[in-house]
């Protein structure tokens, strides 16, 4: 199955091959500021499932922290996806591949949440052990 999407603007496009390693929500200060929301729905992939398919002169980076490669379109400023080196997957935020059915399995860094959601998801205080955190889970 593969997967298209584009950043705000249409110059940048992307496509996302297979399924994906896993779906969930963030709930960390990061990814709410980057994503502006309350929320970030993700989606992870493995390296070589995500490429661009046009528009690449127009794809740039940030990097807060060296974990986190943020890719985004320098026309609009729309965001396209998160490189995590470290972890090996690239998230690419749900909305920007609108065929995708976004079915997530888990919410990670709950602790740091502003909108509480009641989903009976588990709800990591951070990371699951696999990823490098506590594996300690929160209530709802």
């Amino acid at each position: 199955m593969a997967y298209q999407g584009e950043c705000f603007c249409g110059a940048v496009k992307i496509e996302a091959t297979g399924e994906p390693e896993g779906m969930g929500y963030c709930h960390c200060r990061s990814c709410r500021s980057w994503s502006g929301g309350p929320v970030n729905a993700f989606t992870l992939w493995k390296p070589e499932s995500v490429r661009v398919t046009a528009g690449n002169e127009h794809v740039a980076t940030y990097n807060k922290t060296p974990v986190s490669d943020r890719k985004y379109c320098l026309k609009c400023g729309g965001h396209l996806m998160t490189n995590h080196p470290g972890l090996g997957v690239v998230d690419v935020f749900s909305a920007t591949l609108p065929t995708l059915a976004f079915t997530p399995g888990l919410h990670i860094n709950y602790a740091e949440t502003v909108l509480p959601m009641k989903d009976g998801l588990p709800k990591f205080k951070d990371f699951p052990g696999a990823f490098g955190g506590s594996d300690e889970q929160v209530p709802e």
